[in-house]
This record gives C-alpha cells, structure tokens and sequence, in this order.
C-alpha cells in the first residue's frame, strides 16, 4: 500500500488527489442530504399503501375525501357520497386521515 501511495505521490498525485478529494465529498454529501431521506419516504408511502383497509377514510391526490370500500391488488373503490363510487389506483391515494393525522402530531 505505501507503494503505491509513493509511487501516486510521485507522478503528481497530490494535483490528483486535490481535485478527486472534493467531488467525493460532493457525492457524499448529496447521499446524505437528498437520496437517503428520500428513500426513506418512499418505503413510508409503500407502508401507507399497504396499509390501507376496508373502511378507512381517505384523501386522494386530487383532494377527494372518501372511504375504501374494496381493495384490489393496485385499486381501491372509494365512495365519495351517497350512490357514487370511483375506483382509483392506489398510487393516488395521498393520505389515510386518522392514521397520518396521528403521525404529525
């Protein structure tokens, strides 16, 4: 390893290794800050989803409150009032109020 590192060093490493120094932090940093939490809120939102059941009263992307009433595989059917059912992919469902209301406070 010191062998390298001289051998490095001699053929003008220390310019090489100042400028690889801080795009390596650069990328760290941007891990950190920006993938990581973001990777994080993906699995709650799948956990969310999964999570949704029968009788749990929803709002949509669009800002549609309304209750599940079935589940499919990637659907939910929601009633939105009296006689007026829509089926919605479960990718729109925003938020499960009660479940996430308890969350934030």
């Amino acid at each position: 390893m010191n062998i390298l590192l001289g051998i490095f060093m001699q053929a003008g490493g220390a310019d090489l290794l100042s400028t690889i120094v801080p795009f390596l932090l650069i990328i760290v940093v941007f891990y950190f800050l920006i993938l990581r939490p973001q990777q994080k809120r993906q699995k709650e939102r799948t956990k969310l989803l999964e999570g949704v059941k029968k009788g749990d009263k929803i709002i949509t992307a669009g800002g549609i409150h309304g209750v599940v009433e079935g589940l499919d595989d990637k659907f939910v059917l929601v009633k939105i009032d009296d006689n007026v059912k829509v089926k919605l992919e479960k990718t729109g469902i925003a938020t499960i109020i009660g479940l996430t209301d308890q969350g934030k406070k």
